[in-house]
């Protein structure tokens, strides 16, 4: 991916199970379980070979919220994005983290409060 495009999208949902089938039986995805450090179940959702988003439990990480879609922009380098959040007006909600395999991430709030990830993605998704 190029810095600054979308580059990964998580469904937060509330009941994993329902999200697949619907999602298989709509746009026809297959799922791959993918295992997390922290125990938590993740699933990779694909399309063909390609992998294309990901869901995951949101009660097990914000109890009470609404199942919603959440992205993530590709940055060059996640770190020094980081650094301008504050200065730009937007809040930084989780500092930079890595994911091995997958990537760099950073949760923030852009400066009108939505919320949004930024990461520099890993091998997969770079071309």
């Amino acid at each position: 991916m190029a810095h600054g495009n979308f580059v990964w999208n998580e469904l937060m949902t509330t009941d994993v199970a329902k999200a697949k089938s619907f999602y298989a039986a709509t746009v026809g995805w297959t799922f791959e379980d993918m295992p997390m450090a922290d125990g938590a179940a993740y699933v990779v959702c694909k399309q063909g070979d390609k992998a294309v988003g990901g869901i995951m439990d949101v009660t097990t990480m914000q109890p009470g919220a609404p199942p919603m879609w959440f992205a993530y922009l590709d940055v060059d380098d996640v770190d020094a994005r980081v650094a301008r959040v504050a200065a730009a007006g937007g809040k930084v909600i989780r500092p930079p983290f890595d994911i091995p395999g997958i990537g760099r991430i950073a949760i923030i709030e852009d400066a009108t409060g939505a919320a949004l990830g930024i990461m520099t993605a890993a091998a997969w998704a770079q071309g």
